[in-house]
């Protein structure tokens, strides 16, 4: 069975929207309708606002921890970083482990998606 779609409660849909319109489509997600967006693996990612929005994410409370994606090598990573950058959002550095690297963006709500590749 494969994974159909994940939905992502977000405390201002305004506010972080932008977030997701720019990095969805870097890491193949292209936008079908209102906040939903859909790669062509056919998993689809909801965007939409938390109806209790003063329930703020947190890295290491019960719940979704991050969503990580796999870029086909580190220039993609680069690129994504540099583009993400360009775009007047705030980006870490890439991570350096032993089996790869990665970048976890965050959104607004401290959400983080990750972009990893690995030896």
């Amino acid at each position: 069975m494969k994974m159909d779609h994940i939905v992502i409660m977000l405390s201002d849909l305004k506010v972080n929207l932008s977030f997701y319109e720019t990095l969805l489509p870097l890491i193949g997600f292209s936008k079908i309708r209102d906040h939903v967006f859909a790669n062509e693996d056919g998993n689809h990612l909801d965007i939409k606002q938390a109806p209790e929005a003063e329930h703020e994410y947190r890295r290491f409370a019960p719940g979704l921890n991050h969503i990580g994606f796999t870029a086909k090598d580190r220039d993609e990573i680069v690129s994504i970083q540099e583009t993400m950058a360009n775009a007047g959002f705030e980006v870490p550095e890439i991570q350096e482990f032993p089996d790869g690297s990665a970048i976890f963006f965050k959104d607004k709500d401290g959400m983080r998606i990750e972009v990893a590749t690995y030896n």
